[in-house]
């Protein structure tokens, strides 16, 4: 390449030539191809900046070229920085890189401050930062030889860029030259090895020169803070003040900075001391920087103090106090503070929207979020991509895919579609909305993809099951030259185990291994959320064991899904152990966890402690509030749950459409039925949230349960929905349990065509025929299940006893049988005595009533809650766990055991919690 490209005219090329030392020479007399009026011999710096900002004066690149051979004909204008930076921002306007970086090397005195603006200028046109430093090498070869300060400027742009090799020969020829004794140089240094090649090498620079003034001091502390180390930094910072090194405002900022990373709170606060001491608490950077260390110190109260001290505040102050409530969840403060800014003659600028929108983002505020978005453009200020992805996220978040279509348009309108960073929060969205054609459009059109839009796309495949889709993109990928990281193999683990293929989520980590790659937590955590979801609590468990011999330290998720699959067994004493545990690693106090935790105990049967680590948390999100109120509807505490919602509005919480479902569970279960139809009615009038399949499924059961079938029937064929599975099971359970033969039917019908294969519908309808003793129906629904290859499935049930579990079913005999039937029939003539009669309609067999009585005998749930009577001797509570829903007969004698035994019992049938306590069940009979 010629030190001009060939784009340049050789007008200015034969004006100008170099001498050694880099000054530009008039070697020849030009004569350009057409003239400007410009008079030479008066031409002033103001005269020939005025024609660079008249448009149409300077309006082609030839015209610039003419202004620049006058003033290198002209030395009042050839020294000019303010002339050299018109000429290179002419240049690339025009796009002649070349030009504006022989300008920038060659045609000025230039200082430490012009070199960053123009690289942000040079990037802005379009240029690569390494464009400069290949001129500059060039310049080199060449013989150019360059001053201290044009090379302290290389070596910063060798820093930015991580250009290594061409750093380290900048420093081979200090040397040699006899500059490395230069601070400037030796600070430049410092920050070019601190980046590319570690705080190690930076300190070697360091260590090299016999005075250190505070310029170089500072460098050490950034390069330090770079390379994620902020106690060094405050090492450094300590070792000043021993060798009585006055610090300045950017040592004070950044020893601050690292005392906020390092979670340094005591150091921090000796800091303030300092200021005062050294009567620095006045300067406005260094209060803010205080402001943001206390903040992310979690002391917000000290921030606040520090910011009400200040006798006066710019913008940059407003917005880190606003940042230390909103971060922190405390929404109404930073409202306060935003709104005080105006009586103060501030007004909010981006960054401070931006704060808002990312805050609420992060607490799960989504509503909000678009509400401030939308204040934000009331108020004309244009958001940028920093505003647009939170807003995106919150969409995304909040399910509202139209919404988020129209996102999509506004996006596109106004430019921010080319953003990576927007671009790649528009892929996530269509992936987490199921939109996995539109999801592949947007990658298509991206014209730079990182690894994140690979990654995104392949997750949103794989989480599908679409796994043929997922690995001819992870091929696509390979190809155009982008190696899979860990996530991509996380991803595509991930997807298999949460679609129940172990052996394919192994061979991906086996994959893994063969390729370097050592599976890490996520790896570990997504075979084990994957198996929870999926009903492998064992092999959750098993997983987790594996992965602790590996030498993996859980982490937050992983305790989540592991407390799952606790939840999933009703595990209430391994639930216990991972609770301990996180208390003593400090885990309880996330609020995923805290919610994990509340579901564990809630699952199994400990709604009490379910509901003190509720009251615990300082910070609940809506999924907390829903969980919490999801378990009074499980364990039949309908009252108490409506209580609960009122609560979480009365907080300013609003609730979506989960809550709904798990306010209408509290309905159906604790038979609110007013409340109920006062709920659903509300949904759509006071809080926009349109009802979907699920809550028209409560409502269906709310009316079966309480007796109105007709009613619900007629509710059914007015559902703007089309009715699914779950409302015509409903309605089967409610004609079984009122004996409605012909509506029962009707549902039946529609059940057996839309889940075929699922043996349990059948036998409900069964149950129906045999209770209206219709036996010739019950053989006639049987031969048709045996005809579709269909068995019953049998129900079991469990109890944990002393960390063991004791499983009963009909399939395999408890060892203890023999027992358990005698201390059982001593229970039964007991409870006879107090007026126990058994229910011979629970039986659906054609047999006589004797034999019947031995049939009721053997249901899984009377073995468990007599075993634990005969084990469990200190009064504590007897909890079971069946798998399938239990029949009226155990339900009264479960109510009879605890008044004859005075015991509680805690029985789970599918997914409810009865609580027996005194002959009474917390369900009052409605279930």
């Amino acid at each position: 390449m010629e030190i001009l490209a060939a784009a340049s005219t050789t007008t200015i090329l034969n004006c100008i030539t170099s001498n050694s030392n880099g000054v530009i020479e008039d070697t020849s007399v030009c004569t350009p191809a057409f003239s400007l009026s410009l008079p030479s011999s008066h031409l002033s710096v103001a005269r020939l900046s005025d024609y660079f900002n008249h448009h149409v004066k300077i309006n082609s690149l030839k015209l610039v070229k003419q202004v620049h051979v006058h003033v290198i004909k002209l030395p009042q204008l050839s020294n000019s920085d303010v002339i050299a930076q018109e000429l290179i921002t002419s240049y690339l306007k025009f796009q002649d890189f070349d030009s504006a970086l022989m300008v920038f090397f060659l045609g000025f005195g230039r200082n430490f401050i012009i070199w960053r603006s123009f690289l942000e200028e040079f990037k802005s046109f379009g240029g690569d930062p390494l464009e400069i430093l290949e001129t500059f090498s060039e310049l080199h070869n060449k013989g150019v030889d360059f001053d201290s300060r044009i090379l302290t400027v290389v070596l910063k742009i060798c820093a930015i860029s991580m250009s290594k090799w061409l750093g380290v020969e900048v420093h081979a020829s200090l040397i040699k030259r006899g500059y490395d004794v230069d601070v400037h140089l030796k600070s430049a240094l410092m920050n070019f090895y601190g980046r590319c090649w570690g705080t190690e090498y930076a300190d070697n620079v360091f260590d090299e020169m016999p005075e250190r003034g505070v310029l170089l001091w500072n460098e050490a502390i950034v390069a330090a803070l770079q390379n994620e180390n902020p106690m060094k930094a405050l090492q450094y910072f300590q070792e000043m003040q021993f060798l009585f090194v006055k610090a300045d405002g950017f040592t004070i900022a950044k020893a601050l900075q690292a005392c906020s990373k390092g979670g340094a709170i005591d150091e921090g606060k000796q800091i303030h001391g300092y200021l005062f001491r050294h009567d620095m608490q006045k300067d406005l950077v260094i209060c803010n920087s205080l402001i943001n260390m206390y903040a992310k110190s979690n002391k917000v109260e000290l921030a606040r103090s520090v910011f009400d001290s200040m006798k006066s505040c710019n913008l940059s102050s407003w917005n880190t106090i606003i940042s230390a409530y909103a971060s922190h969840g405390h929404f109404d403060d930073a409202m306060k503070l935003f709104h005080g800014m105006e009586s103060d003659n501030v007004k909010p600028d981006i960054v401070t929207w931006n704060c808002l929108l990312s805050s609420h983002l992060q607490h799960g505020l989504y509503h909000q979020v678009l509400t401030i978005l939308r204040s934000m453009l009331v108020a004309k200020l244009q958001p940028n991509p920093s505003s647009i992805t939170p807003a995106i996220q919150a969409i995304s978040e909040l399910n509202w895919i139209e919404l988020g279509k129209e996102m999509h348009c506004y996006v596109f309108k106004n430019g921010f579609d080319s953003d990576l960073y927007v671009q790649t929060t528009l892929l996530d969205m269509y992936v987490k909305a199921d939109e996995l054609a539109k999801a592949h459009a947007v990658f298509d059109l991206m014209k730079i993809r990182n690894i994140v839009a690979w990654n995104s796309l392949i997750a949103g495949y794989s989480s599908k099951g679409l796994f043929d889709n997922a690995m001819r993109l992870l091929n696509q990928m390979q190809k155009e030259g982008m190696n899979p990281d860990m996530v991509t193999w996380n991803s595509l683990l991930s997807g298999y185990a949460v679609h129940g293929c172990v052996k394919d989520g192994l061979a991906v980590v086996e994959k893994m291994k063969n390729l370097g790659m050592r599976p890490n937590v996520v790896s570990w955590t997504a075979l084990i959320s994957g198996c929870s979801q999926n009903g492998k609590y064992q092999d959750s468990i098993k997983f987790f064991y594996q992965m602790v011999e590996n030498g993996i330290s859980p982490n937050l998720a992983t305790i989540s899904s592991l407390l799952q699959a606790c939840a999933g067994m009703s595990w209430l004493q391994k639930g216990k152990e991972i609770h301990n545990w996180c208390i003593r690693n400090s885990f309880n106090e996330d609020v995923l966890v805290a919610t994990a935790l509340i579901q564990m105990y809630i699952r199994s049967g400990s709604l009490q402690s379910a509901y003190e680590i509720f009251r615990w948390m300082k910070h609940k999100t809506v999924a907390t509030w829903n969980c919490m109120i999801m378990g009074f509807a499980i364990h039949n505490h309908g009252k108490e749950g409506t209580k609960l919602f009122r609560e979480m509005c009365e907080n300013g919480i609003h609730p979506n459409a989960i809550t709904f479902t798990a306010l209408l569970s509290c309905c159906k279960n604790s038979g609110l039925f007013d409340e109920g139809w006062k709920y659903f009615d509300s949904m759509k009038t006071d809080y926009s949230i349109v009802p979907t399949i699920e809550h028209y499924s409560c409502m269906v059961d709310l009316l079966g349960r309480a007796g109105y079938l007709d009613e619900a029937w007629d509710f059914i064929k007015t559902m703007p929905v089309k009715p699914d599975a779950s409302v015509w099971g409903s309605l089967l359970q409610s004609c079984r349990v009122h004996g409605n033969l012909n509506l029962g039917k009707i549902a039946a019908r529609n059940l057996f065509e839309l889940e075929p294969n699922k043996s349990s519908n059948y036998v409900i309808m069964m149950n129906l025929y045999a209770m209206l003793n219709q036996w010739e129906d019950v053989t006639r629904v049987r031969k048709e299940m045996t005809d579709r290859g269909l068995r019953i499935q049998r129900g079991c049930s469990w109890i944990e006893i002393y960390h063991k579990v004791h499983i009963f079913s009909e399939e395999e005999p408890h060892p203890d049988t023999g027992n358990i039937y005698f201390e059982m029939y001593q229970l039964v003539s007991e409870m006879k005595k107090v007026g126990y009669i058994p229910d011979y309609k629970s039986v659906y067999q054609d047999i006589d009533d004797v034999e019947k009585e031995k049939v009721l005998l053997t249901h899984t749930e009377k073995l468990a809650i007599t075993y634990g009577l005969m084990k469990i001797r200190n009064g504590a509570p007897i909890r079971v766990i069946k798998s399938t829903r239990m029949c009226n007969d155990c339900h009264t004698a479960a109510k009879y055991i605890s008044l004859v035994r005075n015991r509680e019992i805690i029985l789970k049938d599918g997914v409810r919690f009865h609580h027996f306590r005194e002959g009474r069940c917390s369900c009052n009979d409605c279930w």
